[in-house]
């Protein structure tokens, strides 16, 4: 590992473990968690790395952030709340899939637009990579029709499974599927967002080089 990989592993690594912590709080009677708003950015460091490095030290970035996350997976499935574990297993491996399989997307599909203008290979691979990231999630954590983990494991995320009107307005949808789009709208207001600091710190590394 080259040193001049390492800010951009620590920036990964401390974007997972504050999300981890902010999944904790929620937003909007429960529609939003906080973590929802750090966690999109794990995207940027990986698209950063990427432009200035190259996809290699990307994919060890992406690495990076998977132990970690899985790191704090195990710890808080050691920590009991009233209802369990605060991270069960089948949070657990939809969390570590979700990104890995996403992130990943991301780096192959920046690389597929890495020629052209200079914001459309992070807008198109962020905007890829957080719908898998988001689908992957949230149909591995919540869905009724994923059964791989046990009885146990479905009834403990069985309020996931409740009618409610979609995005609180809309006709009835589980309410999974309306945490999910909410998720999903964040991190794509992130991705715009994102492409600010994107341009900057692309700019400022490529000079220092």
């Amino acid at each position: 590992m080259q040193r001049s990989h390492l800010p951009g592993i620590l920036a990964m690594a401390a974007i997972v473990v504050a999300s981890n912590i902010l999944v904790q709080f929620l937003l909007l009677d429960g529609l939003l968690t906080w973590g929802a708003f750090t966690y999109p950015f794990a995207f940027l460091v990986t698209d950063v790395m990427n432009r200035v490095y190259g996809a290699g030290p990307a994919r060890k970035v992406v690495l990076a952030g998977f132990v970690t996350g899985v790191i704090c997976s195990l710890i808080g499935s050691q920590i009991m709340l009233e209802y369990g574990p605060a991270v069960p297993l089948r949070i657990a491996v939809a969390s570590g899939t979700a990104f890995l399989l996403a992130q990943l997307t991301d780096v192959t599909v920046f690389n597929r637009f890495r020629a052209g203008a200079w914001w459309r290979a992070p807008l198109v691979s962020t905007l890829v990579g957080s719908a898998l990231d988001t689908a992957l999630f949230f149909t591995i954590a919540f869905s009724a029709s994923v059964t791989l983990f046990g009885a146990q494991a479905d009834a403990a995320i069985s309020w996931a499974w409740e009618p409610v009107p979609f995005l609180l307005t809309g006709p009835l949808a589980p309410l999974w599927v309306t945490l999910a789009f909410a998720d999903w709208l964040v991190k794509l207001s992130v991705a715009l967002v994102a492409l600010v600091p994107f341009r900057l710190i692309t700019g400022r590394l490529s000079r220092a080089g």
